[in-house]
């Protein structure tokens, strides 16, 4: 599957508020969208439940602008965790967990930052935008997690609601910048409404939101990243964040196998010696 994705649309107990979101995304073109779910383990009776299957919210999905195909609606489960603890359902082999179709794991402190990176089997990692971090990225763990296949997730919408938020948006993303150089980066947009959502080529673009850091007349983006970085944080970066998923879900992979060739030499040694014999003969 081609095309744009937001793969984080808030799953509220509202069914009509969920189907205009999904109608105003397809409207926009996006050909997917994730319905998250929030855990946050700070608050108490917190359980992983099953995911509620799309076909059962939404008997008929509305087609995507300008195609004859029906948006795709994945499952999304994200766990905010502020203690190591909160790791161990994840490394668990939760039944319910294994059936959402994008893990994300929210992490509040440097320590988790680091195990969310190296060690949880999760899709995406989400990076605060609403606050000031109280950490620094460093180089080792997000490395590490680029060399897993593990995404980065930011999100534009906190970024368009308030000012405060919007400098934090802006300054987290650029710390990020700095040390991933663009790489494993997807944007978001977390729109309970759909006067919050914007269309894709706006958000690869950054075009709605570059004036908020112009400076002596010099256009910047908003998240640091270049048009190519921009448009694949919400295309092909998605796309590869759901197909991380798929793997997870069966615990395989795909193996390529290449025969090699073998030399003249080589094929001379491992004749025997009759053989050889009626060859040199």
């Amino acid at each position: 599957m081609a095309g744009f994705a937001d793969l984080n649309l808030p799953q509220g107990p509202d069914k009509k508020a969920l189907q205009s979101l999904l109608e105003a995304a397809a409207h926009l073109g996006y050909s997917a969208v994730a319905l998250n779910h929030v855990i946050d383990f700070k608050e108490k009776k917190q359980e992983i439940v099953k995911p509620v299957s799309p076909s059962e919210l939404f008997p008929s999905l509305p087609i995507v602008q300008g195609t004859s195909k029906r948006i795709k609606v994945l499952t999304r489960l994200t766990l905010v965790v502020s203690d190591p603890s909160h790791c161990n359902l994840l490394r668990s082999t939760s039944a319910n967990i294994r059936l959402y179709d994008i893990i994300a794991v929210f992490p509040k402190t440097e320590k988790l930052f680091h195990i969310a990176c190296t060690t949880l089997d999760v899709d995406l990692v989400c990076i605060n935008v609403t606050e000031k971090l109280p950490f620094y990225f460093r180089r080792p763990p997000v490395n590490m997690a680029i060399d897993r296949g593990i995404y980065f997730e930011l999100l534009y919408t906190p970024a368009i609601k308030d000012s405060t938020m919007r400098r934090y948006t802006i300054s987290n993303a650029i710390s990020l910048m700095q040390i991933c150089k663009g790489k494993n980066i997807v944007i978001s947009s977390a729109a309970e409404r759909p006067l919050e959502l914007r269309g894709p080529y706006d958000v690869a673009n950054l075009s709605f939101l570059c004036i908020l850091i112009l400076s002596k007349g010099d256009r910047g983006l908003l998240f640091g990243l270049s048009e190519g970085e921009a448009k694949a944080a919400v295309s092909t970066n998605c796309r590869a964040t759901m197909l991380h998923g798929e793997t997870r879900k069966s615990a395989c992979g795909v193996v390529y196998t290449v025969k090699k060739p073998r030399k003249v030499e080589e094929e001379e040694t491992t004749l025997p010696a009759c053989k050889k014999a009626k060859t040199q003969a």
